[in-house]
Parts: structure tokens; C-alpha cells; sequence
């Protein structure tokens, strides 16, 4: 019978279907051979932070949100520099994400605007953009996060001043909830099985929402269903894996947690010495391995059900902030 460690090398072994991308503050986006934690290749990223990476379905490119762009990788060709350059945004574009078929990208930013961007343009058009501005006034509040339904129709973002958004993109109508006053809303994600929705914020707690819908047509409908200390600081991020089942939160307080999502409990506690603040984090397909990025500059690759650590990716000379990970075979 084979060993764990040899079970978890065959299972990531198929560098052909696993894409692990990892940027931080080094001006580098770097994609990792996720059975040896080898770097195959560095890309360029000319701007200081990488705030966030994400994989389009086919697997074909890269997106990277950073100061007043997203950059876009072409992964096949192998090019080490950005193929395409989404701009028009003042200031960092804080989140991004793509339709399940990979005909458009939404994205949201510091300067308070959601975007979905039209892929199959070749003008980098973007058709349809959402803004926080609220009643009479003309300042914007900064998105910090956004996830999109599974319905593909919705797009739910959070604020800095503690607003969650529920953006029909149908009919451009938006619905505000506001969890908890006076707190920024960090991170945000809704369950694969379209039955929760969670939210992060600068406080450590994290808020649950069970979420309904009377048809396939039909406006998600919320009700609380849970809010827990989930931290002692700031959490960063909160994702919840593949099979649904398990919520990970990254917090400033260096530690990442995995909860179950029934009842929240917690579940695994995944830290180390000098880890330093946890900014994100990526599950494996199966939802038995979960990868984190922190400011100790490495990646790491954890076991859910032990909670050990199973290897690192070293490389990246600063922090790293962002991880996209794709390995379900298409």
C-alpha cells in the first residue's frame, strides 16, 4: 500500500492538468511544479503587488489584479510577459474572476467600481460596471472582494465600509446588507453547492449566510445562519472547498483555519513558526489538500484531515499575497 507522501505525489503528478501560480511584492508571478515544489517558470509583473491571481476554465491564461490593471497570461505559449493589459481603473483592482465558460472577467477595485469585462472582445472592452456610490453621494467605497454565483448572474461584493452588494447582471439591480457596522468586509465566497455564502472582516469574525432561490431565474434570497470570532485579527480571506463541506479563513494573526460548514467548528489550525500574516489561500479539487501564501515568502501545501504540512514552495523573495490553483481535468 502506498504511503501518504507517495499517494499525495501521484495524486499532483500530472504537471499537464495542475496549474499553482503564486505573486506577492517581488515583481514575480511564479508557476510551481506542484509534486517536487520546483519553480518551472517566473513571470514579470512590472507593478509592486500582485493582488490577486486567478485561472480562466480552459487553463489557457493567467489573470493577475494589481495596481490599475489585470494582466493576462497566455500559459500555453509559455511568454513570460503579459499578452494582454485590461486597464482604466484609478486605482488597485483588488479582486477578479471569470464566467464558467470564460466569456467575460468581472473584476472590483479600490476606487469602487465592479467591471465585467468582455473577453471575447478585441477592443478590452468593458460593457457593464456596478459603483458603491451611496444615495446623493459622490464618494465611492472601496471593493475589497466580489464572488460570482454559481448562477453566473449575480456578482456579491464587499466593502471597506462594511457593505455586501448583491449585483443582478441582468437587471443591473443591487441589494445592500451591512453585517456589522464600521468594519471593512475582506473577504467573501459562496459555497460550490450554491448553499451558503460567508464574509470576512478587519475584526476576525466571520458572518454566514444559507442561501435560497425560488427558481433558476430567481433573486438569491439570504438568512443569517451563523457569526463566530474566527480570529483574533484581521481575516484576510475565506473560501470554502470543492465538495462544500469545509470554510479556510487567512488572518493576520498567522494562521489559517479550516472550519466544517454545518455547524462551524473548528476543524485544523494550520500554522508554523514565523509564518507571519496568511494572505490566501487555494483548495485541491478532491478538497484533501489546501495551499496557503504568506508573508514568511513561501507557499505551502497542507493536509486537510492531519493538518501537516506537506512540502513548501520556496522562491519568492517577498511576500506572497495571491494563489490561483487549477487541477481538475477539463
Amino acid at each position: 500500500m502506498a504511503s501518504r507522501r507517495e499517494q499525495l505525489s501521484t495524486d499532483l503528478a500530472n504537471d499537464d492538468q495542475i496549474i499553482l501560480a503564486s505573486g506577492g511584492y517581488d515583481h514575480t508571478i511564479r508557476l510551481w511544479q506542484t509534486s517536487s515544489g520546483i519553480c518551472q517558470k517566473t513571470l514579470q509583473h512590472s507593478e509592486f503587488q500582485v493582488n490577486a491571481l486567478e485561472i480562466t476554465p480552459d487553463k489557457k491564461v493567467l489573470a493577475s489584479a494589481s495596481y490599475q490593471h489585470i494582466y493576462m497570461y497566455d500559459l500555453i505559449s509559455g511568454s513570460a510577459t503579459p499578452v494582454v493589459n485590461y486597464e482604466g481603473t484609478s486605482k488597485n483592482v483588488t479582486c477578479v474572476g471569470f464566467q464558467e465558460n470564460g466569456r467575460w472577467m468581472y473584476s472590483g477595485g479600490e476606487d469602487g467600481r465592479a467591471r465585467i469585462w468582455d473577453l471575447r472582445s478585441k477592443s478590452n472592452q468593458c460593457p457593464k460596471s456596478f459603483d458603491t456610490r451611496h444615495g446623493t453621494g459622490t464618494n465611492l467605497s472601496p471593493i475589497n472582494c466580489a464572488v460570482l454565483h454559481p448562477n453566473q448572474i449575480e456578482l456579491f461584493m464587499g466593502d471597506q465600509n462594511g457593505r455586501i452588494y448583491r449585483w443582478d447582471l441582468r437587471t443591473d439591480h443591487n441589494v445592500q446588507l451591512i453585517p456589522e457596522n464600521d468594519v471593512m468586509i475582506l473577504g467573501i465566497d459562496i459555497s460550490p453547492n450554491s448553499a451558503q455564502m460567508a464574509s470576512v472582516n478587519n475584526k476576525g469574525m466571520a458572518y454566514i449566510w444559507n442561501l435560497s432561490s425560488s427558481g433558476s431565474d430567481a433573486s438569491t434570497t439570504l438568512e443569517p445562519k451563523n457569526k463566530f470570532q474566527a480570529h483574533s485579527r484581521a481575516v484576510l480571506k475565506c473560501k470554502y472547498s470543492p465538495d462544500s463541506r469545509m470554510l479556510i479563513t487567512t488572518s493576520a494573526d498567522q494562521t489559517a483555519r479550516i472550519w466544517d460548514s454545518q455547524e462551524y467548528n473548528l476543524q485544523r489550525e494550520l500554522t508554523q513558526n514565523n509564518q507571519r500574516w496568511v494572505w490566501d489561500a487555494a483548495w485541491s479539487a478532491d478538497s484533501q489538500y489546501v495551499f496557503t501564501a504568506s508573508s514568511d515568502n513561501f507557499v505551502k501545501l497542507w493536509n486537510v484531515a492531519t493538518g501537516d504540512r506537506e512540502r513548501e514552495y520556496p522562491g519568492h523573495q517577498k511576500a506572497v499575497t495571491a494563489l490561483a490553483f487549477k487541477d481538475a481535468i477539463i
